[in-house]
């Protein structure tokens, strides 16, 4: 889909710390595919290239010094829904290191992606999207170029489509419908193919909800963002300064976008163009997907 430059206001300032400050931008004329990339996608790829996922690959050893054995396999990030209530604050309630879960099999061992073609491949690391990107001659979106196309020309908008939540029974985007992390209403709670939604106003699919999206930014702070004048084609920070400054993991983070079918009102609002998070570039989840673009 072809999207012609512009200038709008990313980020946003009532919304969480990390999308603050709202800032102008501009951006060139660009293409982004209408959707997320498919399971079908993906696998057409690996059969011409032969390509293993980061998933699916051995883990050195050294390269995790102190872990358990047995979480030196290859392997993913699974969301697995808790069996009630649960206190928020712990995600590793509801999130588990999973041997053998990849882009081919999304819930371990056992499971598939045979009734599933047109969902959101998932379990994509950085690289494992970007080698995607390059067999198709295509790259990864900027962050900015992102968000220019999610807003859909809605600029400053809080959703892909205005500034008023979903209402009952109005479907405008898979996120989180039910109670969060243990019941999901029917319909929700995982995945859903792709274009299952009403696309923004620039004919685009999930850019809200669905799957997290890689783009080709290193994770930045917005602080000190903004000016006498828009910047043009912003980029993010450096790959040093994208990791966590807690100290806690040394992984480069690079930022994703759009939220994805786990974002519950009640824990994470992030099915909005102004949402941002960093994720460590070895790491697949659940709910990490891509999609691809270009000049």
């Amino acid at each position: 889909m072809r999207i012609d430059g512009g200038e709008f206001t990313m980020g946003s300032d009532h919304h969480y710390p990390e999308e603050a400050p709202a800032h102008r931008v501009r951006v060139s004329g660009f293409w982004i595919s209408p959707a997320t990339v498919t399971n079908r996608e993906y696998a057409a790829f690996v059969r011409a290239t032969g390509y293993r996922t980061v998933a699916e690959r051995p883990l050195d050893a050294a390269d995790f010094p102190g872990a358990p054995v047995e979480n030196l396999q290859p392997g993913s990030m699974v969301f697995t829904g808790t069996p009630g209530p649960v206190d928020l604050r712990h995600l590793s309630q509801w999130w588990a290191w999973t041997p053998g879960a990849n882009w081919r099999r999304p819930f371990g061992p056992g499971s598939s992606i045979g009734d599933a073609a047109e969902h959101p491949v998932v379990h994509i690391a950085h690289k494992d999207a970007q080698a995607y990107a390059d067999w198709a001659r295509l790259r990864l979106p900027t962050e900015a170029e992102w968000e220019f196309a999610a807003r859909g020309g809605l600029d400053g908008a809080a959703y892909t489509w205005g500034d008023e939540p979903e209402s009952a029974g109005d479907r405008r985007a898979n996120y989180w419908h039910g109670d969060f992390p243990w019941r999901a209403i029917r319909g929700y709670g995982s995945t859903a193919p792709v274009r299952s939604f009403e696309p923004n106003g620039y004919g685009l699919f999930d850019m809200a909800g669905n799957v997290w999206e890689w783009t080709s930014d290193w994770y930045h702070d917005y602080d000190g963002e903004g000016g006498c004048c828009a910047p043009s084609n912003p980029r993010g920070g450096s790959r040093e300064e994208s990791v966590e400054p807690s100290g806690h993991f040394d992984v480069p983070r690079k930022t994703v976008k759009g939220g994805s079918f786990l974002c519950a009102d009640s824990y994470c609002r992030r099915y909005r163009p102004a949402a941002r998070r960093g994720q460590m570039i070895d790491t697949g989840m659940s709910h990490i997907g891509f999609r691809v673009a270009r000049s």
